[in-house]
This record gives structure tokens, sequence and C-alpha cells, in this order.
């Protein structure tokens, strides 16, 4: 049986080995070539989704602890959203402006943070896959690919929806608009309920709202044309690429 810290060694090198994956697919170089890129789409544009990718959804090591930490808190409202829904219950605002569509939208927030889940949970049934065939650490990028092909399509498939569904929300403006404003009152309504809401709970969802604020001013720099092109082809590429590993 493998001991804990082995199973750390490849979980540190799965990650490690697939952010060089990403880094390597979203080099301006291999892209700019494909059919559908974006003619707007510079190289700087194009460091900058992979720089904000790199950090939020897929991020480097140094940075998993703070992330796990504001996840594990926020699982449980990700989970039952209504408990979020009862802090808005007295925001007279929120409530006159969206109505019947406040959970809808808080839904769709929460949705969209679980990318980070979806892809440690991906990366866990990577890191399985290498201690049932023996594959020790560090890991090329051909070797990651390996372990991706011997994951079943239907949970490849389940990790690509999930990852897209925040690259989903982001496309959407005014859906993104009504998120961030929601979020800001229940970090507000929060911080003033210290006996009701931990801080680890108040630091999830702040690290949340920063996920949602960061992706939202990179679709900004874009005109609705170029989002609509950016969105459809890096849906398109993730199934080709998909497509390739699975031969």
């Amino acid at each position: 049986m493998i001991k804990k810290d082995e199973k750390s060694q490849i979980l540190e090198n799965v990650i490690i080995g697939y952010r060089k994956v990403v880094d390597d697919r979203y080099q301006y170089k291999n892209l700019k070539d494909r059919k559908g890129f974006p003619d707007s789409f510079t190289e700087q544009r194009v460091e900058k989704f992979k720089s904000y990718f790199l950090n939020y959804v897929y991020p480097p090591l140094e940075k998993r602890e703070i992330l796990d930490e504001a996840f594990d808190s926020l699982d449980n409202f990700i989970k039952y959203p209504d408990k979020l829904l009862r802090v808005l219950i007295d925001s007279a605002s929120l409530i006159f402006k969206y109505g019947k569509h406040l959970p809808k939208i808080l839904r769709a927030g929460l949705k969209a943070l679980k990318s980070f889940r979806s892809a440690s949970k991906f990366e866990g049934n990577l890191v399985e896959k290498a201690i049932v065939q023996n594959q020790n650490p560090p890991y090329s990028i051909i070797q990651i690919e390996g372990l991706i092909k011997t994951l079943s399509r239907k949970e490849i498939d389940e990790f690509m929806e999930s990852s897209l569904t925040l690259f989903d929300t982001l496309h959407d403006r005014t859906l993104v608009a009504k998120i961030k404003r929601i979020m800001d009152h229940l970090v507000e309504k929060m911080k003033r309920r210290p006996k009701v809401y931990s801080s680890a709970e108040v630091k999830g969802l702040e690290i949340g709202k920063e996920i949602i604020e960061k992706g939202d001013l990179l679709f900004e720099e874009l005109s609705t044309e170029e989002q609509g092109e950016i969105f459809k082809f890096i849906v398109e590429m993730e199934r080709e690429e998909m497509d390739r590993i699975f031969g």
C-alpha cells in the first residue's frame, strides 16, 4: 500500500505536469495557426487568459493551500446555496431588483466556482491512475496525456463541462454583473455576523468573488464579437485535444 507522503508527492507532480500541459497547449505559437483562432488575439492577450487559468483553475502548488481552505469553507454553500439566500433575505434592494431570479443568479455564481473543485478531482483521478500503473514522478507532458487516456471518456466530458462553466458564465456579461453585486452584498453581510459565519467562510467567498472579478476584467477588454469568438475557439480546441489524446 502506498504511503501518504508518496501519494502527496505524486499529486504534486501531477499538478506540475498538468500545468505544463495547459501552458504548452496555450502557447501563442501553438494557437495562431489553428482554425477559428481570433485574428485580434495577440500574444499578450493569450498570455493574460492563460495566466488567469493557471492562477485560479490550475494554480501552482504554493497557492493550493489557500484555495483549498477557501473552497473547503465554500463547499457547504455550493452544495446548499439556500443557506446563502438566507443571508440576503433582508436585502430589500436586491430582492426588489432581481425578485424571483435571485436564487438562479446566486446558483449560477456558485456553479462557476466549481471549476477549481472539478480540476482538483480530475488531478486526483490522474494520481490514482499513476499509482495503479506504478508510474513514478516526475511526469512529462506525454506521460500526463497518457494518464488522461486511461480515464473514461465520461470522466473527461464531466471535467470539461465543469471547467467550461466558469468560462461560459464570464461570457454572459449581464449575468456576471448581477453575480458580482450579489456576492458583494453577501461578503458585507457575513462580515457583520462573525458569530454565525466564520472568517474561513467569509475568506472563501471573498476568493470566489475575486475569481469572478478577475475573469470579468479579462472579458471587459474584449468586444462582444471577440468574446463569442474566443469562447467558441476554446470549447472546440479542448474537445479536439481530447479527441487527439483518445486517438
